[in-house]
C-alpha cells in the first residue's frame, strides 16, 4: 500500500508532531504534502527518510491549489489518501477524489465544542466540512468524546472510526539524570518546584490562569511553558504585571523526538517539571497530559477526554480542576504537599502506546481500501 498523508502545516504542533511519530510505526509507504509553512516538522520528517513536497498554498481562497495537488496525487499513484486540520480535509478530499484514488481517509484532530482549531465553529464551517467529509471513506476520532461531536454535526454515525492519539512511551519514561542537565541548561534553582504548561500559546489555552496562580504560590516555583504561538507577548506581559516574570520561562516550540534543534526535547522538559498543568477548558484529546503521565508526573486539567476516555484511573496522578487561577493556586499546593511520586507510568497509560494506534490505523486502512470505488465527483455530476 502506498498513502499520501495531506496536512495544512508542519509546524510544530500536537497534530503536525503526531504525524510525524505514527509515520515511523506504519507499515506503509507514505509521502507528505503540506498546503503551507514547511516548518520544523518537515525538517524532521525529511531527516526520517519521508518525501514532505511544500504545496504552496497561498491561503484558504487559493482556488489554484486544487489542481495542483490533484496532479500531484494522480502522478503519484496512490492507494490512499490520509488528510489532517480542516482546511487540508477540505482541499486534500476532493482533489483525492478528481484524482480517482481508491480511499480516503480523513483524521480529526481539535474538533471542540464550539472550536476548531482556534477558529469559532460557525455554520459556514459546519456545511463546508460536512460537504467535504461525504467524498471520503471514514472520519477518524481522536477520541469518543471527538466521535461524539461529530456525529452531533451529522456525520454519520457507520464513517466514524475512533483512534487515538499515540505517545512514544519509551520515550517520554522519566530519567533522573536527564531532569538534572536539563535543569542546569534551562538555569532553573536546584530547589525550584516547576509547574509545566506544554501547548500553542493562544487565548483557548488559557496558560494566563496559571501566570496568576503562580502569583499567589511561594518563590520558590516556577512556570515552565513549552509552545509558541500568537499569545507568547500578552503573557510575557501578563507575568510583568503580576510580578513573576523572573519566575516563567517560555521554551519555545520543541520537538517531540530528538532532531538536531538547538534546546531540549519536549520528553526532556517534561522530566524537569514537577507537575503538568492544563487549565485548557476545551480539548479534544489532551495529548500533553497523556505524555506527563507517561512521565509519571501529577496532572491538573480543566478538560481532557483522554483521562475520561481511559479504561483504569491512571494510579490517582490526574486530578480535574476548573479553570480559574485560585483553584489551580490551591491544587498546585495540595499537589506538592503530598510529595513526589515514584514518576512510573502508570500501567493505564499503555493504552494510548503509538504502536496500538498504528495497529488500529492500519485496519481503517485496510478497510477503506477494500471498499468499491463509487463515482468522482466529476463523474457523478456528468450523469
Amino acid at each position: 500500500m502506498k498513502a499520501l498523508h495531506v496536512i495544512t502545516g508542519l509546524g510544530v504542533g500536537g497534530a503536525e508532531q503526531q504525524l510525524r511519530l505514527l509515520l515511523r510505526h506504519l507499515p506503509v509507504e507514505c509521502d507528505v504534502v503540506t498546503l503551507t509553512n514547511p516548518g520544523a516538522v518537515a525538517e524532521g520528517l525529511a531527516a526520517d527518510g519521508v518525501r514532505v513536497t511544500h504545496l504552496g498554498m497561498g491561503g484558504n481562497r487559493d482556488m489554484g491549489a486544487l489542481p495542483r495537488l490533484t496532479r500531484l496525487i494522480r502522478s503519484g499513484g496512490y492507494d490512499l489518501v490520509h488528510t489532517h486540520l480542516y482546511r487540508a480535509c477540505v482541499y486534500g478530499r476532493l482533489a483525492a477524489r478528481l484524482a480517482g484514488v481508491r480511499a480516503i481517509v480523513a483524521t480529526e484532530h481539535s474538533l471542540g465544542d464550539s472550536q476548531m482549531e482556534g477558529r469559532r465553529l460557525s455554520a459556514g464551517v459546519r456545511r463546508l466540512y460536512l460537504a467535504s467529509e461525504r467524498l471520503g471513506r471514514a472520519t477518524v476520532a481522536v477520541s469518543p468524546t471527538v466521535a461524539e461531536r461529530l456525529r452531533r454535526w451529522g456525520v454519520p454515525a457507520p464513517r466514524i472510526e475512533v483512534v487515538p492519539n499515540g505517545i512514544d512511551l519509551t520515550g517520554f519514561r522519566f530519567d533522573p539524570d536527564r531532569r538534572h542537565r536539563t535543569r542546569r541548561r534551562l538555569g532553573l534553582p536546584e530547589d525550584a518546584y516547576v509547574i509545566g504548561g506544554i501547548g500553542r500559546l493562544a487565548p483557548g489555552k488559557r496558560f494566563d490562569v496559571l501566570i496568576h496562580a503562580l502569583a499567589g504560590l511561594p518563590p520558590d516555583h516556577w512556570l515552565v511553558l513549552v509552545g509558541g504561538g500568537s499569545e507568547e507577548s500578552l503573557l510575557r506581559r501578563t507575568a510583568q504585571e503580576a510580578g513573576v516574570a523572573d519566575r516563567v520561562l517560555f521554551t519555545g516550540e520543541r520537538p517531540y523526538v530528538p532532531d538536531g534543534t538547538p534546546g531540549p526535547d519536549l520528553p526532556s522538559l517534561a522530566c524537569v517539571m514537577d507537575v503538568l498543568a492544563s487549565p485548557s477548558p476545551e480539548e479534544a484529546f489532551g495529548l500533553a497530559i497523556v505524555e506527563a503521565l507517561a512521565s509519571g508526573l501529577p496532572v491538573l486539567y480543566a478538560s481532557c477526554p483522554a483521562i475520561e476516555d481511559l479504561p483504569a484511573d491512571p494510579a490517582g496522578l490526574a486530578r480535574r480542576v476548573r479553570c480559574d487561577a485560585a483553584e489551580f493556586t490551591a491544587a498546585i499546593a495540595a499537589t506538592r504537599a503530598r510529595g513526589a511520586g515514584s514518576r512510573t507510568t502508570p500501567e493505564a497509560v499503555r493504552h494510548y502506546c503509538i504502536t496500538r494506534s498504528a495497529a488500529q490505523l492500519m485496519n481503517v486502512y485496510a478497510t477503506a481500501v477494500s471498499q468499491p470505488l463509487s463515482p468522482s465527483p466529476r463523474k457523478a455530476g456528468s450523469s
